[in-house]
C-alpha cells in the first residue's frame, strides 16, 4: 500500500475540510519548507495523535510470545502431517515473535532445522542447528540435534565431519543413565554408521563438473558520464521532455542499456490484512514480509529475525547487521507507524537515513537558495540551455558533468509540488510530520542525525510527542515530504515472477508480483511511451533495462510506466497517466486519438452478439450488433454482469483444482468456455485465460497432449493481444516447452524451446533462470539416442 491506510486518509480529509480558507490557500501555495512548518502547527492535537496510535495497534510489529506459542502449535501440527513447507513458514513466524534470550528461541531453530532436513535443504539445516546451539539448546535434547547434524553432513558428503559428530553422539548417549530414552536414536545412529562405512568403502566416481549451462557472455561497456548506463546512451535535456536518454549508436534487441542498483527499496507488505482489534486468531498467511529478505529482497528459506521487532526478517545475519547499521536501528520501533502510513512514507524515511543527515541538510539548504551548484556552493550552475554541449548543467549532474546513481541525482527528481492537489499535499505533510514527531518522542533523533553508534539495543518505549520539532527534524521532514511527492512520478515497482500454487508440479506457472517500491535515479531518466522500446527486469534490488526492439542512433530510449497500448484503450491510458502530470503523445496514443481508429484492445476484448456472434458496438448503455442483417441489441450492464459471473465461476473451478478435484475443475471450465462463447469475442483475453487454466489442469493429471492443445490456443490469443515477441508470449511458450518436454514430444519441444529462448533472452538476458532451465531441457533432449529423436 503506497499511501496511508484509508482511516488516516479519511481523518486528514476531515481535518482539511475543517480548515479556514486562508489556511487552505497557504497550504496550496506553500513551498516544501513552509508546508512542513504549517503541518507542525496543524498536527498538535492529542486527539489526532491518539487516533494515529489506535491505527498503529492494528499493525502488530512487536515481539509477542502469545503469537509465538500459537504459531508453534500450528507448526507442530503441520510437521506431524508431513506438510514440511507449511511447518517451515510457521516456525519462522515463531522465531520472529520469540523474545531475545528466551529459552524457546533455541527450540524454535531446532524445530525449523527438522523441517529443513525433510525438505532436503541440508546446508540451511546446519545453519539452524548452529543457531539452536548458540542460543543455548538444552543439553538433554542435544543428541536429537546432533543426529540430525550427522545426517546432513552425510548427505553433503562431508564424511569426516559426520564421523566426528557420531563419536560425540555416542559418548553423550553412553553417559546418559537412562538408555531406553535413546533406543530410537541408537537405531538411527547405527544405520547412519552403516551408510558412512559404505560411502567410505565405495566412494562415488568423480562426476564431470556440470555447472549451470551458461549463455554467451554479454559485452558491456559502461558509460563514462552516466553511472550504470551503457556507452550506447547519452543524456539529453530540453524544456519539453526534461532529462532523457537517447541512443548514441544503433542498438539491437536484447542489448543491455542500464544496470542499476536501487538507491533505496522498501519491501511491500503484501496482500494479507493486519489482525483486527479484539481478534484472538493470529494470521498464518505468508506475505512478502515472510517470503523475502527485507534488505536484499532475496527469497527466504529460513529467515533471520530482527532482535527488536517481529516484522523485519533477513536472509542472513550479515544482511540483518547491515540493515541495522544503515537504517533499521531507527525504523525498528516505528514499524507499526510505517505500515500505517504506507510504503511511500517508509521509502522517504529510509532515503534520508541512507543519505545521511549531512548530505540531506546540505541539499535542503541548497534548495532554499535554488541558484547555487550542489558540488560547490560558491560556484554558479551553468544555464540549462547550455546542456546541449554535454551533460554539464543538467539537474542532478555533478560539476564534472557526470550523472551518478546518488542521493544528489535522486534529490533532483521533480516533486511537482504545484501539480499535486492541496489535499494530497496536506495528507503527505501530516504523515511525514507524524513520523518525525515519533522519532523525537522515541529518542531516535541522534540516530537520524548520525550521532549515535550503530549498536544493537532495545528500542525505547515511545513517549508522548512534543509539540515542537527540532530544527534538524524539520529539515528531515522537508526532505521526506519532497521524496513522498517525488514517488508519485518516480517510484519504481520491483517485480518478481512468483510461483502459483505449491510449485512442486511438472509445469510451474508464475505471475508477476509487486515486491518492493524503490528509487532508481538512472532508470528514472527514461520517459514513458505506451509502445516502449525497452523491457525492465529485476534481480533482488538491481534493475536491468534491455532493448526490446531495434533502436536507431538518435532515437529516444523509452520505458512504459504501466499503461501499455496492448492492454488498454487510449482513454484508459490517458486517465492512468494523469498521475504523472503529462499528456502522453507517443505514437500509439497519437494514432488512436488522431485517426479515430478503434483500438485493437476494444475490438478483441469486445462482447459478441448472442445470436450471430458478430461484434457488439456502441458507446451508450445499449449495444447493437455490428451485423446489419441482425437487429439484436443488449444492455452493456447486463453483458458486464454476465462477464463478472463468469469470472467468479472460473475462480471456483481453480479452487476445485487447488483442493485436488481436477475432474470437477475441468467440467466447470469447459462449461465456462461454452457460456463465454455466447457473448464474448473469440479473441477475448478471458478466452485465452480459460485455455491456459485447462492446460494447467490437464498437466496436473499428466495428460500432456491435451494440455499442449489448450495452451497452444492460449498462445494464439496472447500473441494477438501482446505480439509474437512480447514477454507475455515468452512466458506462455516457456510453459508449453515444459509440457512438451514432460510429454516426450521431442522435436516439437526443441522448436518451442528455441523460440522461447529467443524471446525471453531479449527481455531477461541469457543468464536468467528461465533461459537456464530451457537450456537444461534442450541439453537433456539432445542427449537422447538418435533413433528416439528420429521417431519423435
Amino acid at each position: 500500500m503506497a499511501l496511508p491506510v484509508a482511516e488516516w486518509q479519511a481523518r486528514t480529509a476531515r481535518l482539511w475540510a475543517a480548515l479556514e480558507p486562508a489556511v487552505k490557500e497557504r497550504m496550496a501555495t506553500a513551498s516544501l519548507h513552509d508546508a512542513v512548518r504549517l503541518g507542525c502547527d496543524l498536527l498538535r492535537s492529542e486527539e489526532e495523535e491518539a487516533a494515529l496510535l489506535r491505527l498503529c495497534h492494528r499493525a502488530r510489529t512487536d515481539k509477542e510470545p502469545e503469537a509465538a506459542s500459537c504459531y508453534r502449535e500450528q507448526g507442530n501440527r503441520e510437521f506431524k502431517r508431513g506438510q514440511y513447507q507449511a511447518a517451515l513458514r510457521l516456525y519462522s513466524k515463531v522465531a520472529s515473535h520469540e523474545l531475545p534470550g528466551s529459552p524457546e528461541v533455541s527450540v524454535c531453530f531446532a524445530n525449523r532445522s527438522a523441517a529443513l532436513l525433510h525438505l532436503g535443504h541440508f546446508e540451511v539445516c546446519l545453519e539452524d542447528i548452529a543457531r539452536a546451539e548458540s542460543h543455548g539448546y538444552p543439553d538433554r535434547l542435544l543428541p536429537k540435534v546432533l543426529l540430525r547434524k550427522a545426517e546432513c553432513l552425510l548427505c553433503l558428503e562431508r564424511l569426516q565431519e559426520a564421523q566426528d559428530i557420531l563419536r560425540v553422539l555416542e559418548s553423550k548417549i553412553a553417559l546418559d543413565g537412562v538408555m531406553t530414552t535413546h533406543l530410537t536414536r541408537l537405531k538411527k545412529l547405527s544405520q547412519l554408521k552403516v551408510k558412512l562405512g559404505e560411502k567410505e568403502r565405495c566412494p562415488e566416481p568423480a562426476q564431470e563438473a556440470r555447472g549451470g549451462i551458461q549463455g554467451e557472455p554479454e559485452v558491456w561497456e559502461e558509460n563514462s558520464r552516466i553511472s550504470g548506463a551503457s556507452s550506447s546512451l547519452s543524456l539529453r535535456f530540453d524544456a519539453e521532455r526534461g532529462r532523457h536518454l537517447v541512443a548514441s549508436k544503433d542498438i539491437v534487441p536484447g542489448q543491455s542499456l542500464v544496470k542499476e542498483e536501487a538507491f533505496v527499496s522498501v519491501l511491500c507488505p503484501g496482500e494479507s490484512l493486519p489482525v483486527q482489534d479484539g481478534d484472538a486468531a493470529w494470521d498464518t498467511r505468508a506475505t512478502n514480509s515472510d517470503l523475502y529478505c527485507h534488505r536484499c529482497l532475496r527469497q527466504l528459506l529460513a529467515s533471520v529475525p530482527c532482535q527488536g521487532c517481529s516484522y523485519a526478517k533477513y536472509c542472513s545475519q550479515d544482511c540483518a547487521d547491515m540493515a541495522w547499521q544503515q537504517y533499521h536501528r531507527t525504523e525498528c520501533s516505528l514499524g507499526a507507524l510505517l505500515l500505517t502510513l504506507g510504503v511511500f512514507c517508509h521509502v522517504a524515511l529510509r532515503t534520508v537515513l541512507l543519505a545521511g543527515f549531512a548530505e540531506v541538510s546540505r541539499l535542503v539548504e541548497w534548495s532554499h537558495r535554488g541558484d547555487k551548484s550542489l558540488q560547490n556552493p560558491e560556484a554558479r550552475c551553468k544555464p540549462l540551455s547550455d546542456a546541449g554541449a554535454g551533460s554539464r548543467g543538467i539537474p542532478g549532474c555533478g560539476s564534472n558533468g557526470q550523472y551518478q546513481s546518488s542521493y544528489q541525482a535522486l534529490f533532483h527528481l521533480l516533486p511537482h509540488t504545484k501539480q499535486h492537489s492541496p489535499e494530497h499535499k496536506f495528507l503527505c505533510t501530516l504523515s511525514v510530520v507524524a513520523i518525525c514527531k515519533q522519532l523525537q518522542a522515541a529518542g531516535l533523533e541522534a540516530a537520524v542525525l548520525n550521532q549515535e553508534s550503530p549498536q544493537w539495543s532495545k528500542p525505547k518505549t515511545c513517549e508522548k510527542t512534543s509539540d515542537e520539532l527540532s530544527p534538524e527534524l524539520k529539515t528531515v521532514a522537508e526532505a521526506m515530504l519532497r521524496h513522498v511527492l517525488q514517488l508519485q512520478c518516480n517510484a519504481q515497482a520491483i517485480t518478481v515472477m512468483q510461483e502459483l500454487g505449491p510449485g512442486d508440479g511438472a509445469v510451474v506457472d508464475k505471475k508477476p508480483v509487486r515486491l518492493a517500491t524503490a528509487f532508481f535515479p538512472v532508470l528514472s531518466l527514461l520517459n514513458h511511451s505506451c509502445c516502449p522500446n525497452t523491457s525492465v527486469s529485476f534481480s533482488g534490488t538491481a534493475a536491468t533495462v534491455r532493448a526490446s526492439q531495434p533502436i536507431s542512433s538518435g532515437q529516444e530510449v523509452l520505458h512504459c510506466y504501466g499503461p501499455h497500448w496492448c492492454r488498454m484503450r487510449v482513454a484508459e491510458r490517458q486517465q492512468l497517466l494523469s498521475q504523472y502530470f503529462f499528456e502522453c503523445r507517443c505514437r500509439a496514443c497519437l494514432e488512436e486519438l488522431e485517426s479515430g481508429v478503434k483500438s485493437m484492445v476494444s475490438t478483441r476484448n469486445s462482447f459478441c452478439c448472442p445470436k450471430c456472434q458478430a461484434q457488439m458496438q456502441g458507446e451508450d448503455d445499449t449495444l447493437c450488433c455490428s451485423n446489419e442483417a441482425c437487429a439484436t441489441s443488449a444492455s452493456r450492464d447486463h453483458l458486464s454482469g454476465r462477464l463478472q459471473e463468469l469470472q467468479q465461476e472460473i475462480k471456483k473451478a481453480l479452487e476445485l483444482l487447488r483442493v485436488g478435484k481436477a475432474d470437477k475443475a475441468i467440467k466447470m471450465l469447459l462449461k465456462c468456455q461454452m457460456d463465454a462463447g455466447t457473448f464474448l469475442s473469440p479473441e477475448h483475453l478471458l478466452m485465452g485465460e480459460m485455455e491456459d487454466h485447462l492446460a494447467h489442469v490437464y498437466a496436473t493429471l499428466g495428460k500432456w497432449q491435451e494440455a499442449a492443445r489448450h495452451l497452444k490456443k492460449s498462445i494464439e490469443i496472447v500473441e494477438m493481444h501482446h505480439g509474437p515477441s512480447s514477454v507475455e508470449t515468452g512466458h506462455e511458450l516457456f510453459k508449453l516447452a515444459q509440457i512438451l518436454f514432460n510429454g516426450f514430444a521431442v522435436s516439437e519441444a526443441l522448436s518451442t524451446i528455441q523460440r522461447a529462448e529467443g524471446i525471453l533472452s531479449v527481455h531477461f538476458g541469457p543468464q536468467s533462470a528461465q533461459i537456464q532451465e530451457l537450456q537444461e531441457m534442450k541439453a537433456c533432449l539432445s542427449e537422447l539416442p538418435r533413433n528416439i529423436l528420429q521417431r519423435t
